[in-house]
């Protein structure tokens, strides 16, 4: 019986990735580093601070980690404040689960950032549980964020249903010991392992019903 529906932000509700690839691939360019062929795929999913500690240390970039962090986080602020790029019917999708079942938020974003895309879509009082894995010691694919959300909503992490779309995230959903449903970006296809891993695989997020979570039971 699926009691509690958890929700990743950024590639779910947001079409966030590829701006958080543009603003950080500029960023590094501008600072010195090198921009890897895998580096958005293994930045998808970290903490702020493990993105930004990797930016600075494994790409080059002359900048401390906290400035790393500081200056990206505000040039993605600046972004959305111009224009939060809402996945088309994510919304009704969230409002239709939350008549359903209590949600939770499990994010990589910064809870700044968390809070802008929730207020522009109108869904903050959707979620009873929302954290960013700031919050964690662990990003994804670490099942920290996962099992905090879990916590507070008071529901067993074998009793959510996960909603991811990339494979970190889809990782740490499943060890989390959610069922996962993954909505995969069509420039950011699921590793093999990671889409295993997945109860389901949605072509886009206006497929995610409350009967297919039903079925997930």
């Amino acid at each position: 019986m699926v009691e509690a529906v958890v929700f990743d932000l950024d590639g779910v509700i947001v079409d966030s990735e590829p701006v958080w690839e543009e603003v950080r691939r500029a960023y590094v360019a501008a600072h010195g580093g090198t921009w890897q062929a895998d580096t958005q795929r293994r930045l998808m999913g970290m903490s702020t601070g493990e993105w930004a500690r990797y930016l600075s240390g494994e790409l080059g970039v002359r900048r401390s980690a906290e400035q790393v962090a500081a200056e990206v986080v505000e040039e993605m602020a600046q972004r959305y404040a111009q224009r939060v790029p809402v996945i088309d019917g994510a919304d009704q999708v969230v409002r239709r689960l939350a008549a359903r079942w209590p949600l939770g938020l499990a994010s990589s974003s910064p809870t700044r950032l968390i809070a802008a895309a929730l207020a522009a879509t109108d869904l903050t009082d959707e979620f009873q549980a929302t954290l960013s894995t700031e919050q964690t010691e662990r990003g994804k694919p670490a099942p920290d964020v996962y099992l905090a959300v879990a916590r507070q909503l008071g529901v067993d992490p074998t009793r959510c249903v996960a909603v991811e779309d990339s494979s970190n995230g889809v990782r740490s959903a499943a060890t989390a010991g959610m069922t996962v449903v993954a909505v995969p970006h069509g420039s950011y296809p699921l590793d093999p392992d990671a889409q295993q891993l997945a109860a389901t695989v949605l072509n886009s997020i206006d497929e995610l019903t409350p009967q297919v979570v039903d079925r997930l039971a």
